[in-house]
């Protein structure tokens, strides 16, 4: 690891990278172009004391978790990731690993997409990124565990969040789910975070279990998933998705027909999800 030059890398990437460019309101008294320390710390999820020792060059060999969420929050395109992750002691993600790199066009969209929930996820259905419409819509994940922020350990393992789902598409979810696992685990035998999500899955859930015995890989396509919220009831949404990176990150972006009462169902929902989150912020 290079603590000098890792420190210089973090210092100079936060300075270029302004407020705009990752959602932030412009404010007029700032003393730098750049981002400060406490918004770059809390767009990668991490302590602004462990930012302040990473840029100080004290902190030791952070993870590779932090540095996926650091190279996301500064905006670093593939070259910089790849330096970023040398500079920290680690290896550049190869072609037989999970490709959870985000590219800055990718962010962009997300922000511009504004009230509609949109959601990036890899290869093992890990919510990678989400903008504030999913978040108010499905719930805050940035606090959650690995595990935690997977959706099909959610899934199969009946955690809140997600949304209560009538037996007609909780079955095809789960289906889609096993379906699109074996299609990555076929594509990414060496992976080790893949191979152990699905291990895990089969010895803690029944219901993954069988359906990995019995349905054939298949990547996941678009889909329609009715859904209940606690306050605006059941609704429909469609489920579209983007590939990026070759195929490894999906943009999941849900909507309703305009003019619906799905349409207003989801717009409501967001609406309380938002206002629940700035009631949560402000204490």
């Amino acid at each position: 690891m290079d603590s000098s030059g890792l420190a210089t890398q973090l210092r100079l990437w936060r300075d270029r990278t302004s407020p705009a460019s990752v959602g932030l309101p412009s404010q007029p008294r700032r003393r730098a172009p750049g981002l400060r320390r406490e918004e770059v710390a809390q767009l990668a999820g991490i302590s602004g004391d462990y930012l302040v020792r990473l840029e100080q060059g004290r902190a030791q060999h952070p993870s590779v978790q932090v540095v996926q969420s650091l190279a996301r929050a500064l905006r670093l395109d593939d070259i910089e990731r790849d330096v970023l992750y040398r500079l920290a002691g680690h290896l550049p993600p190869s072609p037989s690993r999970i490709q959870r790199h985000v590219p800055p066009s990718v962010m962009r969209l997300v922000d511009r997409l504004g009230d509609t929930p949109v959601s990036v996820i890899d290869a093992s259905w890990q919510t990678i990124l989400q903008n504030q419409a999913a978040t108010a819509l499905f719930g805050d994940l940035s606090g959650e565990s690995e595990r935690g922020r997977n959706r099909a350990w959610r899934t199969f393992m009946d955690l809140p969040g997600m949304g209560r789902f009538e037996p007609q598409t909780r079955s095809m979810v789960e289906r889609d789910v096993v379906a699109d696992l074996r299609a990555a685990l076929l594509r990414l035998p060496d992976d080790p975070d893949l191979a152990s999500l699905v291990r895990d899955l089969r010895e803690q859930s029944p219901r993954f279990a069988e359906l990995w015995e019995t349905t054939p890989a298949k990547p996941r396509g678009a889909q329609r998933k009715t859904l209940h919220h606690p306050v605006v009831g059941w609704m429909t949404l469609d489920c579209d998705k983007l590939t990026v990176n070759d195929g490894e990150l999906q943009i999941v972006v849900f909507t309703a027909e305009p003019g619906t009462p799905d349409a207003e169902a989801l717009a409501l929902a967001v609406v309380i999800g938002l206002q629940e989150m700035e009631a949560v912020a402000t204490g």
